[in-house]
């Protein structure tokens, strides 16, 4: 089902200021200092424009450009179309069959976010001021570009968000080989920056008129400080619509939007926001100015304050933006956690999550029932954007098959709010969820870790996501554990994933036959064949297979989801039709 393009043109809530530039690194390294200046819009740019090389300020426009190219050959087919139905066909006229015209490929691209920083000072004006993380904190950018069938990796690169590069990851070939008859011989292109001190992009060119096949993972790690726990995320390839679940705004809970727009277009961006008792009304929420280049940082409390559950439309004219929100939980002095919010799948009459990790229901109702932990459980969070009210049927299933939900599985969520469905009760192990109605819908599933009040707790968010087909692209951190999640809601499905490693070399592929109403977790070694595994080639047959990458650190409560994106646009065409 398509999601909602219309825009919504507002009023910006302050003068349009000018970027100013963040000195040194406000990431995840240590002795960091705070940001100077009062600028409410961040950039990496520390340069002016004009010291960008032509090579790198036009990388990020390849998209836009195979998008403008495929609107060309629309309208050129579309104005014909309409001059043969206008004007009467004189007598002896032909009508020439309908072909097909190739639409070409643009750049691939992954707009990765900043580490996680603490927000400094009131929410007045909504723009967030960011103050210096712990001494532990760690972070990492691990890209994974895929080759094409005969091993061709395209030319590809990272870079900051106005174009400058940071890192090569493969130069451009100087000729591509013709895929031969027979097995595809894959291979990679890798990258690994660390520490991360700004929002970055990864981009990759396409390669014989197909989009390359890339991802991209930023993670954060700390173990002191009020942002102590584990958060990571996909860097997401820009768009104009994205929701986000998930956001809590009540006392000692934090979210910040961070919207990034790595194209030379301004974007104008608007945000429709839903709580429990309906859409929020905030005027300071339209019409907010995120320039070419930069990252764009507001705190929802500004917006929404007292909202412990938050849904957050972002829509954009303009540029395309990549948006996520960095939530943080604070429960008095004890820190409890911290995580990406990333968007999920559109609105829609089926939402299906993996990898939602459920601990020992004992503990975990305990917990929660203590002050200030009762959001300390696992649940599933709806969002219902239309006027209809939506019942929604959720089914939970483990590795032994369909699980039943205390309460019965089945909620009511009225028009235009946001309920929560927890699901205690559950015996401890790892789960897909799959939620169904008639009326169109959003939903996230949120992960909880550790069962002691006095000891430290984290949480995480698992996104809907679409179903896996062929050669889906997981770049995954090189450190802590790691494991992949599938389910099968319904039928029998067959997985298949190859480990991608640090040299560029693609493994051998191992195949999991599943049954119906099951999950699979599959736990990922940290090397294959003597070097480091840095992502995975995934591929899905059969009935519908869905599946997440689940993230932790030994001996340590801190956990985090990260979904499965989609894989990469084959070769597209455009029906064309010519008459004379």
């Amino acid at each position: 089902m398509s999601e909602d393009q219309k825009s919504v043109s507002g009023e910006s809530t302050g003068g349009l200021e000018k970027p100013k530039s963040r000195a040194g690194n406000t990431g995840g390294a240590s002795g960091s200092g705070k940001r100077s200046g009062s600028s409410k819009v961040r950039t990496s740019d520390s340069g002016s424009s004009s010291s960008r090389s032509t090579k790198s300020r036009s990388s990020n426009k390849g998209m836009i450009t195979g998008v403008l190219s495929a609107v060309a050959i629309l309208a050129a087919g579309g104005g014909a179309v309409a001059a043969t139905s206008m004007v009467p066909e004189p007598s002896g006229g032909t009508t020439m069959d309908i072909r097909q015209a190739d639409v070409p490929a643009g750049r691939s691209m992954g707009v990765c976010p900043e580490p996680a920083r603490l927000v400094s000072g009131t929410v007045v004006g909504t723009d967030a001021d960011f103050s210096p993380v712990s001494t532990t904190a760690t972070s990492a950018l691990n890209a994974v570009v895929l080759s094409n069938p005969a091993g061709t990796v395209p030319e590809s690169n990272v870079t900051s968000l106005g174009g400058e590069t940071v890192d090569e990851i493969a130069k451009a070939p100087t000729s591509t080989p013709t895929p031969t008859v027979g097995p595809p011989v894959l291979a990679a292109g890798v990258a690994n920056i660390s520490p991360v001190a700004s929002p970055s992009v990864v981009g990759a060119e396409a390669l014989g008129n197909e989009q390359a096949s890339l991802a991209a993972n930023l993670s954060y790690s700390a173990t002191d400080g009020d942002l102590r726990g584990l958060a990571s995320t996909q860097c997401q390839p820009p768009g104009n619509d994205a929701w986000l679940l998930g956001a809590n705004t009540s006392v000692g809970r934090t979210a910040v939007l961070n919207v990034s727009n790595a194209s030379e277009t301004p974007a104008t961006v608007n945000l429709d926001l839903f709580g429990s008792e309906g859409q929020i009304q905030a005027p300071g929420a339209r019409g907010l100015l995120v320039a070419p280049g930069t990252t764009r940082s507001v705190n929802l409390a500004g917006l929404a304050p007292g909202e412990s559950q938050l849904a957050v439309h972002v829509r954009s004219t303009g540029g395309p933006v990549a948006s996520t929100i960095q939530q943080s939980v604070l429960r008095g002095i004890a820190p409890g956690g911290v995580e990406y919010l990333s968007p999920g799948s559109a609105p829609s009459n089926l939402q299906v999550m993996s990898g939602v990790d459920i601990q020992d229901p004992a503990a975990v109702k305990a917990l929660a029932g203590k002050s200030g932990f009762a959001d300390a459980v696992p649940a599933l969070q709806i969002a219902v954007p239309g006027s209809t009210d939506a019942v929604v049927q959720v089914g939970l299933y483990g590795a032994n098959g369909e699980r039943k939900i205390p309460n019965g599985g089945v909620v009511t969520v009225k028009g235009g709010t946001v309920s929560t469905l927890n699901l205690d009760g559950v015996p401890a192990g790892s789960y897909t969820v799959r939620a169904s109605s008639d009326v169109s819908f959003l939903a996230s599933a949120r992960v909880t870790r550790g069962s002691k009040a006095e000891e430290p707790t984290d949480f995480a968010w698992s996104p809907s996501s679409a179903r896996l087909g062929s050669q889906h692209l997981v770049a995954v951190p090189r450190e802590g554990q790691r494991s992949l999640s599938f389910g099968v809601p319904e039928g029998r499905g067959t997985v298949s994933y190859a480990p991608v490693t640090a040299d560029g070399k693609v493994g051998k592929t191992v195949d999991v036959d599943m049954s119906g109403g099951t999950t699979s977790l599959i736990g990922l070694p940290d090397k294959s064949g003597g070097s480091a595994v840095v992502g995975y080639v995934v591929s899905a047959s059969g009935d519908p297979v869905y599946g997440a990458l689940v993230l932790g650190k030994q001996g340590r409560a801190d956990v985090s989801v990260v979904a499965i994106q989609d894989a990469a646009a084959g070769l597209e065409k455009v029906p064309v039709s010519v008459g004379y």
